[in-house]
Formats: C-alpha cells, structure tokens, sequence
C-alpha cells in the first residue's frame, strides 16, 4: 500500500497505531499441549477434594466495628476486635502520603484494625483454622472478597476459613510484607479469644492445635514472614518488639509469591518444620519469575515429625485469576499494563486447581490424609481431577536425606555428605553453578551441576562414535549402612533438560601430524551454557 506524505506526520502515525492495534494481531504462541497424554489417566481413588463437603456453610464478619471505608466491618460485624500497632514494620514514603492515607481510612498504622470474613461449617466443631491473606492492589480496590470461592469449599469440607482484611497496607507503599506477617498473627491470636471466650459463636469450636496459613502475592511471601515471627522472641529488626505467638500453625500455602522484599536482619527468610505449598502460573504477568521457588529452597526440615513441601508451576495460568476480585488483567482495572490475555486458561480452571491442591494439602498436613500425598509426588496420579494444561512439579518429604545439592563447596567430586563421590567421564562439559530464572539476570540461589556430552567423534565419518559420557555418583559402605538403605529405598534426581546443545568432540588426533590445527579440523566444541532462563 502506498501513502503519500500528509502535512500533519504525527497525526497519521496515531491514527496507523489506532488501526493497528485494533486490527493486527499477533499469532498466539503456545507450547505444544501434551496434557491429553499425560493427564489421560486417574490412579488416585480416594475422593476428589474440590468437591463441596457435607457441612452446611455460615458466614460472619469481624472487625473493629468503627471502619470509615469498609460498612461490612462497621455495621455487620458479629465480633468487635481490638486494633494493633504495627508502626514500627509499616509507613507511607513520604509525611504528605501517610497523611492522605490517614485521611482515607480513618486510623493511621499505629492503630490497624483486625478484619476478617469466615466462612465456618455448621457443627460442633472443633475445626481447623485457615487464613489466607491477599497481595498488594489499589488499596481502594478490596481484595479479601476474592477468596470466596475457598472460603466456601473448604467450609463444607469442616474447615474454618477467614479471609483477612489487610487493604490498609495495600498501595503506595513498600518493605511493608514484615506488617503483612505480623499482623497475620494478631489474627491468630483473636481465635484463640474467640475459642475461649463464653458467648462467642466459635467457643470451643477451633482446632487451635491445626492451623495453615495461606497468602496470594505479597501475601505468599507474608505467609513466610508469619511462620518465621511465629518461632521467634524478638522482631529481627528491631528487639524492643517482642513476640509470643508459638502457635501450633502446621502448614503454609504461597500462591504466586513475591520473596525478598522484607528480609530479616537483611537475610533471607528462613522457614522449619512447616509443610509448604508452592503454587505459580507461567503466564504470570506480575510476578513474572517464580520466585517462591527461592523460599521453597530455605525451607528445611529437621526430620522430627513427618512434613513435606510441593511446588507446582501451572501452564498458561496468570497471577490474577486465583482471586476474583482481581481478574486476569494483572493489575487491577487501574493497571497500564498492556497483557495478552488469550493464552490464559479459564479463571474456573485455574481456581480449580486452586481447589483441588490447596484442599487436598489440608487435608493431608491437618487431617493426616495420606492418600492424597502421591498428588503432591507426581501430578499425573490425578488427571480426571485437574484441569487439561501442563504442569511441572517438585516435592520432598522431610524424610529425604539429601546426597548431592551441590551447594556445599567447589569441589565437583564430592556429594553433600562424607561418603558421596561424584564422577565424570567423556563429558564435554561439567560444573556447578546458580541456576538462573528466566529473565531479569535473576537466579534461583541455589546451585545445580550442568552436563554436556556428545558421543559422535568430529570427522569425515560423523556417524563414528567415541566412548559413551557416564556421571557416577558412588556411596561408601558406611554411608549406605548409616542410611539403612534398602530394598524399600528410593534414590530420586531432580533433572531438567538444557535447549542448547554441546558440539561434537575433536577426533583422536594423531601424534605422528603437526599439532597445530588445520583448517578443515572440525572446532573446540564450546562450554555448555547455563541452564536457560526459565523457571
């Protein structure tokens, strides 16, 4: 098509860009869809948890009963609670935004109220308790109403579920996930008054010794921060702040966390003994890098008591869609952000699988469902339960003894315990290093050993082959009977595939020939690269 030149260049380049964006668009590219295969099957015969339990459903608000914003939490609360000081781990950047904060909701961060919606199942009880906390929107724009849908189901299957208020600390603020966490645990503190207390409408009816934790966004890595303060004394930050929580809380879900952006005592966040849930969305348009995997590193297990930790990355799912309130636009309806929105799967299939993992997981570290723990081990047990994407899924039970994380030293021969030996031979490339994620030259901090091989010899027969790469890890006879190891036994490696690919090696060369190379000498094959940037 020809154009001849208008006088007016930039009016002709907004009204090209106006058609364009509404005419042209880009072919949507996906990966290749194997679920019909890998989801083709149903192994597990054990209920399927995403289904609505037996128990009739009540709803209840409670709250400081005084809300400038939120009616609910001012006209409709069946529970008045007391308000905290959380001043010393939240502030508005500047003195001008903390007085428009103030001026909005009423009470500056020296007096945050504690508001909650339950959903509770009608019976005697006593149920365990679950909070889920939501992330960082416009704070005008209220979160905690999006989890209904859990609220609902976990409910009718003899759960007490509270979706707590925490918009106040939503907005133009930042290093505020410390408060997030805190203040997660006043709420825990509250039921353990409402249990007690004569009159209430839960006295006597909470579990207190079974409890989870749940957070979306920022709430993911506030869930961390909770389980952390939990244990703890004194506030990292500053030890004129004293704890004393010690709840029994058991388990913690991360949906589609952030991680770092409070760090105590500038450390990372470290988590023990908690059973740990991960879940995130490769079409995540907010937190784009599946950065709950950092923390899903940190948490350790000292083998006390049976506890394990899952992470699962969702193809085609978005950070949006696991709240209904904030939709698939990642952002909010405020967001500038420009996003494909085609790709995503449906927001009825990505909460179900909200349904199906997160009700599953309770019931198995509440209840003691063991029939639901192969679930967590290899996804593909549940097919007929779980939406048709793709998945990718990581466990460890917290009976695993580790053998090789190679994070321990620089050495590439020896394992993470006395008694390991690692070996490599004919390989054209072999070390260990940080595995990246995708993008933003992040990484995951933690170390994986990278492999590179090629079997066929440089030359004019290129279907010549040398001797076959091998790595070989070895266990002395002492480690071996320190670890019992038997018949009943499982070694298990975590591998992943790299899409770059090694050259051939040189052939043999002959020592009787000059040793520099000639040109028609098939080249060095390069280093392996690291792992590509994918999470």
């Amino acid at each position: 098509m020809n154009l001849r030149k208008p006088r007016n260049m930039g009016l002709l380049a907004v009204a090209c860009a106006g058609l364009m964006a509404g005419c042209i668009v880009a072919p949507l590219k996906l990966s290749r869809d194997d679920s019909p295969t890998v989801l083709a099957r149903q192994s597990l015969t054990i209920a399927d948890p995403s289904q609505p339990g037996t128990f009739p459903v009540r709803m209840l608000y409670y709250g400081s009963g005084n809300d400038k914003q939120r009616s609910i939490f001012r006209d409709s609360v069946t529970l008045r609670t007391r308000s905290v000081d959380a001043s010393k781990m939240a502030s508005a950047p500047t003195p001008a935004l903390g007085r428009s904060r103030t001026k909005y909701w009423g009470f500056d961060f020296k007096k945050v109220p504690l508001n909650g919606r339950v959903w509770s199942p009608e019976g005697e009880g006593p149920f365990p308790l679950v909070l889920v906390v939501h992330g960082n929107h416009g704070m005008e724009e209220y979160s905690d109403p999006g989890y209904e849908y859990l609220g609902r189901l976990l409910a009718s299957r003899g759960y007490i579920l509270v979706s707590v208020d925490e918009n106040f600390l939503n907005g133009n603020i930042r290093g505020e996930n410390d408060a997030r966490g805190w203040v997660l645990l006043q709420h825990v503190k509250e039921w353990h008054s409402f249990n007690d207390s004569t009159g209430s409408p839960f006295q006597g009816k909470v579990d207190l010794d079974r409890i989870a934790l749940m957070g979306h966004s920022r709430g993911g890595e506030a869930v961390a921060v909770a389980g952390l303060f939990n244990r703890l004394s004194h506030y990292p930050d500053d030890a004129s702040l004293t704890f004393d929580f010690n709840y029994n809380i058991r388990s913690l879900v991360a949906i589609a966390p952030v991680d770092g952006q409070y760090r105590p005592a500038e450390k990372p966040t470290p988590l023990v003994d908690y059973n740990y849930l991960l879940m995130h969305g490769s079409h995540d348009g907010d937190v784009s890098t599946f950065n709950g995997l950092t923390q899903y590193e940190r948490t350790t297990f000292t083998g006390r008591e049976p506890r394990f930790k899952s992470a699962v990355y969702v193809y085609r799912a978005n950070h949006g869609q696991w709240n209904s309130v904030w939709g698939s636009t990642d952002g909010g309806p405020r967001s500038r952000r420009s996003l494909d929105l085609r790709g995503f799967i449906s927001e009825a299939d990505q909460r179900r699988f909200a349904e199906v993992y997160i009700s599953a997981f309770l019931d198995a570290t509440l209840r003691g469902e063991q029939g639901y723990l192969p679930l967590f081990r290899d996804h593909r047990v549940a097919g007929g339960w779980l939406p048709k994407t793709m998945y990718i899924t990581r466990f460890e039970e917290s009976t695993q003894k580790t053998l090789a994380d190679f994070e321990n030293d620089v050495d590439l021969t020896t394992g993470s315990v006395p008694g390991v030996v690692l070996r490599g031979d004919s390989l054209s490339s072999w070390k260990e290093s940080l595995v990246p994620f995708r993008g933003r030259g992040q990484n995951q901090a933690h170390s994986a050993v990278t492999l590179a091989w090629n079997s066929r010899i440089a030359g004019p027969d290129t279907a010549s082959r040398g001797v076959p790469a091998s790595y070989t890890m070895t266990l002395s006879d002492s480690l071996r009977t320190a670890l019992s190891l038997g018949e009943g036994a499982s070694l298990v490696f975590s591998l992943a595939p790299l899409t770059n690919e090694p050259g051939p090696r040189r052939a043999a060369r002959d020592s009787t020939k000059d040793s520099t190379q000639s040109a028609g000498a098939a080249p060095r094959p390069p280093a392996a690269k690291p792992p590509p940037k994918d999470s």
